[in-house]
């Protein structure tokens, strides 16, 4: 016969042994023909916390946008949470004393993933407190650090002659506005007559607009669409549509064919405006500027602790790729070799194991890793102290999150958990989410699903993993 005390552990113990059998309502998900990788466990107190579920937690999947987690894990331990971009303006030489600069005006790109037409007139702003008037020789951007970078998912390849989304922005260290123009459709007066359409940044037409949109009576509702095409090297916005006399301007947003010459023109239009006469030619490079060049203006980016809640919270893949460039050592790096920066910071996990990520973004579906390996790595900043507020920070809460489709689920599912999640639905359908929960009780547990399709399996709803995960999740959270 046991010792009482011996079958009160026992006893203690059950209810983990039973729950660690897996995610009951996921698992359902495999009957359709889906590849699930799932772990969820409690963290200890420095020490490996209990399983709760597991379902597959070593087999390699594609985490689609999970990936971001990564990135900023290896960012914050790069950088840290108030590191900031700057931007700078350079002259080859200095300005006289009437304001000429003779020689070259030079844009250097920091690689800052949210530079602004707004931090573009800080610069052209600054410049003209500098005394500067009047440049004599070329308006250069220079994209020295990385750019223009080889695409190597289909959407960011197409998108160099042709694009319908905001996405997809090509990659440049030198880039403003997340690689994308800007235009703002407004109603005419009248009805019948074509919608004012003008660029988001600047008084002239930048970019070339293509206006087909009508305007409609009140209240007959707005409907839009968009796509820039670029012709003989120029980009051109194309709308068409409708929109009614009292409705609001809308902005419409699309990727630029080539993000430095974007900045260059910006710029370039922004100069003129403040009364700064360019006399050369504007062009872009891949070199450095000259060693012995001068300063004359800068502007710094927001604290890295804010572009992580913007990278995440958004699932922003040109700000995600953007920072996973400025991690690699490499001069003028793929994306690939900023996906191996990423690699490299999580081989020092503790019990990580398999992965590869061809970028930070997630866009590449070649990206593997595993449930039990993201959930090391989510375990790992838990104990930074001084980096986990920031990381945690740019997780969603399911009840108040930005992605409207998360808000979804249980009380404790939607105000215990911070997550975020990772869609592709080519070549194969991707479902992935990862994040913290906490319990009853206030213990802190991590979880990782990894939903990936084949060729044969249907389309795959969130509701359908979500609704299942919320129960699964909530019985571990009202369980401890």
């Amino acid at each position: 016969m046991l010792p009482r005390r011996l079958v009160a552990c026992l006893l203690m113990l059950l209810p983990l042994a039973v729950e660690a059998q897996g995610f009951p309502r996921l698992e359902a998900l495999a009957d359709d023909g889906f590849r699930i990788g799932a772990e969820a466990r409690l963290l200890g107190n420095g020490e490996p916390g209990a399983t709760l579920g597991s379902l597959a937690p070593r087999e390699a999947l594609s985490p689609a946008s999970v990936s971001k987690v990564y990135l900023a894990a290896a960012a914050l331990d790069r950088f840290g949470p108030q590191h900031r971009f700057t931007t700078r303006l350079l002259g080859t030489a200095e300005p006289d004393a009437a304001g000429v600069l003779d020689g070259d005006l030079i844009l250097e790109g920091g690689g800052d993933p949210a530079l602004t037409t707004e931090d573009l007139w800080r610069l052209v702003q600054r410049l003209h407190q500098a005394g500067v008037r009047e440049v004599s020789g070329r308006l250069v951007v220079s994209q020295w650090r990385f750019g223009p970078v080889t695409c190597i998912t289909t959407d960011r390849c197409e998108g160099q002659r042709r694009v319908d989304n905001a996405y997809s922005a090509l990659l440049s260290s030198a880039a403003v506005n997340y690689g994308n123009w800007c235009v703002t459709v407004a109603p005419a007066r009248t009805p019948g007559e074509p919608a004012v359409v003008t660029g988001c940044d600047s008084q002239s037409r930048l970019p070339a607009i293509d206006n087909r949109v009508t305007t409609r009576p009140d209240d007959s509702g707005t409907q839009l669409t968009a796509e820039r095409l670029t012709r003989d090297g120029e980009d051109i916005m194309r709308v068409a549509g409708r929109i009614s006399t009292n409705a609001h301007p809308r902005q419409v947003y699309r990727t630029s064919s080539d993000p430095a010459e974007q900045a260059a023109r910006l710029l370039q239009e922004m100069l003129g405006q403040a009364g700064i006469e360019v006399a050369g030619e504007r062009v872009t490079t891949t070199l450095a500027p000259p060693a012995g060049a001068h300063r004359l203006a800068a502007v710094d980016g927001e604290p890295l602790q804010e572009l992580l809640l913007r990278t995440l919270n958004y699932s922003n893949n040109f700000m995600a790729d953007t920072l996973a460039l400025n991690l690699a050592e490499t001069p003028r790096p793929t994306l690939v070799q900023a996906g191996d920066a990423i690699e490299a910071f999580a081989e020092g996990l503790p019990g990580h194991g398999e992965l590869r990520l061809d970028s930070g973004s997630g866009l590449t579906p070649e990206n593997r890793t595993t449930a039990a390996g993201t959930n090391a790595l989510l375990e790992h900043m838990f104990r930074r102290p001084a980096l986990f507020p920031s990381f945690v920070a740019a997780l969603q809460s399911p009840g108040n999150g930005v992605m409207r489709f998360i808000r979804r689920g249980s009380e404790a599912f939607q105000h215990h958990v911070m997550l975020k999640t990772g869609t592709l639905n080519q070549p194969v359908t991707v479902r992935a989410v990862a994040g913290y929960f906490r319990t009853r009780s206030g213990r802190w547990g991590v979880f990782t699903v990894l939903v990936n399709g084949t060729a044969s399996t249907p389309y795959l709803s969130w509701s359908r993993v979500l609704d299942r995960l919320s129960v699964d999740l909530d019985a571990m959270i009202e369980a401890h």
